[in-house]
């Protein structure tokens, strides 16, 4: 990836580098391969293997289609020390829909599994419910980055705090804020609003590869929320197991996004979650939903 200008990069370089991470290098017929993430923990986020999945399929389907879902397994973490391939099998390119499946694999064994699905623009019957949850504008809540410097205060060096301080390229405001240190037992729903730091470029592809990439926050850790446990503090082991979006409308990741998540169950070592994604306009444009291992760490 290209090299920060300074140890305290602009928002537009760190935006830049999302974009760059999320771009594919073509190594033949239909395979792929997708980049590392430099600052990452050491395994690869969830979010960012959809994402790259995403690119690789859209990759191979006519651009007048437009990605309407997505389905992902994930099978074996992965590692930030290497590089993914993409291999991409064309299933169908029919009238008006066209599928793929894409295999993610490093050192020779798959990490995900991954299905989506495309469709001609048509019209048809609209509706839309429930209506956006009525919660405050994201300009009068604090940004999530000055709360977690906050935090980082009181954290001793090392993973924790080295994460509380990355540097970011979304803008989360979370209308009911995360406690890190010392978690309470509270409703399992939340909302946050969420944008880029700074522009991207007017490719819509991009924007729902984004919302792909950034669908992987926090919704696992909604169904935790009853139990008043955190990841971060070695409480719980949890994974992501399998992750689904529709797309439903037109939007763009660089304006506000509101993310209502909700876990109506968890047990046997699993957590579901469910999430609606709406614009300031009050427009559902996404639904994404979950399922995660959770386990007590004894």
């Amino acid at each position: 990836m290209t090299n920060a200008p300074s140890s305290l990069p602009t928002p537009e370089h760190i935006v830049a580098e999302l974009v760059f991470l999320l771009e594919l290098e073509p190594k033949g017929p239909d395979r792929f391969v997708g980049r590392r993430r430099p600052d990452g923990t050491g395994r690869v986020f969830g979010g960012q293997a959809i994402a790259q999945a995403l690119e690789a399929a859209s990759r191979t389907v006519d651009p007048s289609r437009t990605v309407h879902s997505l389905h992902a397994y994930f099978l074996r973490p992965g590692s930030d020390d290497l590089p993914i391939e993409f291999r991409v099998k064309r299933d169908l390119d029919g009238r008006s829909f066209s599928n793929r499946r894409v295999v993610a694999s490093q050192d020779g064994k798959p990490i995900l599994n991954f299905v989506t699905s495309f469709q001609e623009p048509v019209e048809g019957p609209s509706h839309q419910h429930p209506d956006m949850p009525d919660v405050p504008p994201p300009e009068e809540l604090k940004p999530d980055s000055e709360v977690r410097q906050e935090v980082a205060k009181f954290v001793p060096d090392g993973p924790l705090k080295n994460l509380l301080l990355r540097p970011f390229p979304v803008d989360f405001r979370s209308v009911e804020p995360r406690d890190w240190l010392a978690p309470k037992k509270r409703e399992p729903t939340s909302h946050i609003w969420f944008k880029t730091i700074a522009p991207l470029p007017a490719k819509p592809s991009l924007h729902r590869s984004v919302l792909a990439f950034i669908s992987d926050f926090q919704i696992l850790a909604t169904a935790l929320q009853p139990h008043g446990k955190s990841l971060h503090r070695g409480e719980v082991k949890a994974a992501s197991l399998d992750h689904a979006i529709w797309f439903h409308e037109p939007f763009a990741v660089d304006d506000w996004l509101l993310f209502a998540t909700e876990a109506p169950w968890s047990g046997g070592a699993r957590g579901y979650s469910r999430g609606q994604v709406f614009n300031r306009e009050g427009k559902l444009v996404a639904s994404v939903s979950q399922e995660g291992m959770l386990r007590h760490v004894k």
